[in-house]
């Protein structure tokens, strides 16, 4: 297989190693494009791999497009046409890369994955809408498996709907707790707070930018914001609903009377 990776980033870098890796069943060798020329070349220095220029006219077997999610649709229709077999994508965002896909690229094999971790804390989870299914596709996720990670399938109103409750409102809970919170001694923190600021410290070793595309992919935030305030001025007896609403107990729309 032929792949041409489209984001020469971490979760491209991770693409490319997956498919090359020792176990994979997939016999593949990898080209790296990116916008900035300095990290393609980067990838390329620690791989048996090549780069090319955005603009160059290469095609490939399949395409791999790492960038990203506002930059999806986008890099879709510049890209499609360079693919021969298969187009997939590894943004997070589903629904918007899967129309850009079938627009672009109907004669293809299509498929959407999102590696549901960062990296350097493989393997995990993969979320998949498989499009338009071959044999390409199918080598893709076998190869993702081989790595010790678990693909399942989803749709992609399910898994955008998802994403609203484990990135968009868990990132912004963490968020607001540390940005509310103050620098307290070791000795003080409970196991939930010490829990809390482990989360915390993972969230914000990140790139700020990720989190960003999140926040303005996904609703969820206002959610968490409004339950907050919900909770911050809850009288005795409707903090008691809540509480066993966080448990899932109760629906957190009734009341007693």
């Amino acid at each position: 297989m032929d792949l041409l990776v489209v984001g020469a980033g971490e979760i491209g870098r991770w693409v490319a190693d997956t498919l090359t890796a020792e176990r994979s069943p997939v016999d593949a060798s990898v080209t790296f494009t990116d916008r900035d020329a300095d990290v393609a070349a980067d990838a390329v220095d620690s791989r048996d791999a090549t780069s090319v220029p955005v603009d160059a006219e290469t095609t490939h077997d399949v395409v791999c497009l790492a960038v990203p999610m506002s930059a999806v649709p986008d890099a879709v229709a510049a890209y499609a046409s360079r693919a021969d077999e298969g187009i997939f994508d590894v943004s997070g965002e589903m629904t918007a890369a899967i129309a850009a896909m079938r627009e672009h690229a109907p004669e293809l094999e299509r498929a959407s994955y999102h590696p549901l971790f960062a990296p350097p804390r493989v393997p995990g989870n993969v979320a998949v809408v498989v499009d338009e299914p071959g044999p390409t596709i199918e080598a893709v996720s076998a190869a993702i498996e081989t790595g010790g990670n678990e693909v399942f399938e989803t749709t992609t109103a399910e898994h955008d709907r998802a994403m609203e409750t484990v990135q968009s409102g868990a990132h912004a809970a963490v968020l607001a707790w540390r940005l509310a919170g103050e620098e307290v001694r070791e000795e003080f923190h409970t196991p939930v707070s010490a829990a809390l600021a482990d989360v915390a410290d993972t969230v914000t070793e990140g790139a700020p930018g990720v989190y960003a595309e999140i926040q303005r992919a996904f609703d969820g935030a206002d959610d968490v914001a409004r339950a907050a305030r919900e909770i911050a001025d809850a009288d005795a007896e409707r903090f008691a609903e809540l509480y066993e609403c966080a448990r899932g107990e109760r629906d957190p729309r009734e009341r007693h009377d």
